[in-house]
């Protein structure tokens, strides 16, 4: 029965029966799962990357007016990304796939660090695209190399995979060192379009703000959700879903009988929760182990390594 109080719940023993009981799970995830990686989430204080909006230059009219900028950029993201590794949220979420087969993940982030931490592919869907594929900024050509892990991509971008002692700051990242002067033949350049006299620059396989999903995601993700079954819960992990499509999920889970739960520090995160939804004030990689306990058991991480 709901409290008789507006509020969440943050009782994790009830939320562990809660799940133990559910059969069709989805969750929503976003920044704030990586950021026990080390991975800035950019949208904290400032979100700026030397003294540009790290959003104004995900445009594909950003790329087209400095596209040596935007790949340093993107080339700097690539490297981090690289060096970091899956932590215990993102090892939770592969481990509740491989207990839960009606389980649906759904990811903002392009780091690819959830399918580092064994999460099914065909359980997850990478919604903005991923930092590691490449293809032809050119729409007309469908070039696309996946997972492309090269670091750096070519010489031209080898000022963003430095690496620096923590008490020095990386020349790249100081907005008052110059960027590196990168002419447009040196940056990643399209095969295709060359082998047939065209001359087409590749970008990185992200959704920038503008653009569509990939083709039939949404389609798919529809479909999931309203099949004919309930969904029993849906997590929203490290993100407030303020951005659309993504923000209108949760509310569709509600309407097919999710019960909400996020997973965000962020106390302004239970916005719109009620009295049958949970809120758990903690960073996923510290709290999804426990939540996902009474089904994954005890989580053991894999050796990763130095």
């Amino acid at each position: 029965m709901p409290r008789a109080y507006s509020r969440p719940s943050t009782d994790i023993a009830e939320f562990q029966k809660l799940l133990k009981h559910s059969d069709r799970v989805l969750a929503l995830c976003g920044a704030g799962l990586s950021a026990a990686s080390g991975l800035p989430t950019f949208r904290g204080a400032g979100g700026l990357w030397r003294n540009h909006s790290a959003t104004s230059l995900a445009t594909p009219e950003a790329f087209k007016d400095d596209p040596a900028l935007v790949w340093l950029f993107y080339a700097w993201r690539r490297h981090m990304a690289l060096k970091a590794k899956p932590n215990a949220g993102h090892y939770a979420l592969a481990e509740l796939a491989k207990h839960n087969k009606n389980f649906m993940c759904l990811t903002q982030n392009v780091d690819g660090l959830s399918p580092r931490a064994g999460h099914s592919p065909d359980m997850l869907r990478m919604l903005h695209g991923n930092l590691f594929d490449v293809k032809c900024f050119d729409k007309q050509c469908g070039y696309i190399e996946p997972n492309n892990l090269r670091d750096p991509l070519c010489p031209a971008l080898a000022p963003a995979s430095e690496d620096y002692p923590a008490d020095k700051t990386m020349p790249l990242l100081d907005p008052k060192q110059p960027t590196p002067k990168i002419k447009r033949e040196d940056l990643p350049q399209c095969p295709d379009c060359k082998r047939s006299g065209k001359t087409s620059l590749l970008r990185p396989g992200v959704v920038w703000f503008g653009e569509a999903l990939p083709d039939g995601m949404l389609e798919e993700v529809d479909v999931w959700v309203a099949k004919e079954r309930a969904i029993d819960v849906m997590l929203v992990i490290g993100t407030a879903a303020a951005v659309y499509p993504a923000a209108g999920y949760a509310d569709a889970a509600r309407k097919r009988g999710a019960r909400i739960a996020v997973i965000n520090p962020d106390r302004s995160a239970r916005a719109g929760l009620t009295s049958r939804d949970f809120h758990f004030e903690a960073d996923a990689a510290e709290v999804l182990p426990k939540l996902f306990e009474g089904i994954i058991g005890k989580l053991e991480i894999p050796d990763q390594g130095k």
